[in-house]
């Protein structure tokens, strides 16, 4: 069974190859991401660990357009971020984790945030990631995205999103079990 759940995660050569193209085009066209790094550094950081290949594909078919954003000073890693101008649109209508979705009697959602987020080998935003995220362009101006909610209000029942209006970062809070056509997540993930 093993073996059966790890082939599913391993990309056939035509995906690998289509998605190298599709990162490495993006990286280009978007230096000021990351205007110190160098594609072929991450490339070949990620040739060396086709699980996070997996994952990155699994953020770009869902919507994501993943690109690197940074490079983690402590572990070294190169860490991509969903950017997207509006929540992946492959993520949204979701509540936020599977408390929440098994707490809901009528009209469930098709998944949760979290739960996604586990699936697809990815982090869920935070707050400050969040914010981070909108010092390179403007995201979420349509949309939201569930963020990383802390202990105590998860506890509460509730979950936190954010989004952009106003030339402005807004965090709000709602039901961890609800969801709107409109409210995604955005994921981050360490190569």
């Amino acid at each position: 069974m093993t073996n059966s759940i790890e082939n599913d995660k391993e990309l056939s050569q035509e995906q690998r190859d289509e998605l190298f193209e599709v990162l490495r085009t993006r990286f280009e066209k978007n230096m000021n991401r990351h205007p110190d790094l160098e594609w072929t550094n991450v490339e070949a950081k990620l040739e060396a660990q086709p699980d996070k290949l997996w994952s990155l594909h699994e953020m770009e078919k869902t919507g994501g357009e993943p690109d690197v954003v940074a490079l983690d000073s402590e572990p070294g890693a190169y860490i991509f971020v969903d950017c997207a101008v509006e929540s992946p649109k492959g993520r949204r209508s979701v509540c936020y984790d599977q408390a929440a979705l098994d707490a809901r009697k009528q009209n469930k959602p098709n998944h949760s945030a979290v739960q996604m987020c586990i699936e697809m080998g990815i982090e869920l935003l935070d707050e400050t990631q969040y914010r981070e995220l909108q010092q390179l362009g403007n995201f979420d101006m349509k949309t939201s995205s569930w963020v990383a909610t802390p202990e105590h209000i998860r506890q509460r029942g509730g979950a936190i999103f954010c989004d952009f209006r106003y030339d402005t970062v807004f965090m709000y809070h709602n039901g961890a079990e609800s969801y709107y056509a409109a409210r995604g997540f955005r994921g981050l993930l360490r190569v």
